[in-house]
């Protein structure tokens, strides 16, 4: 038997995943700005670009959250 559909959760998940990933964002900023002058070009703009996807994420979270709503 399968389990009932239950989403009234969903918004309460999708808060949960954009506070971690805001926090993952503002680490990776710190890190690049704190270290900057060690770490290679290839690194800064591998986590240029990790971030970038990160704020991606984060406006999809909120756009879900919206239709959740």
């Amino acid at each position: 038997m399968a389990k009932p559909d239950d989403r009234s959760d969903n918004a309460e998940h999708l808060r949960n995943a954009i506070h971690n990933t805001e926090e993952n964002l503002q680490e990776a900023e710190s890190y690049l700005d704190e270290h900057a002058d060690e770490i290679g070009s290839e690194e800064s703009e591998t986590i240029s670009d990790k971030n970038a996807r990160r704020r991606n994420s984060i406006k999809r979270f909120k756009q879900e959250i919206q239709d959740e709503t």
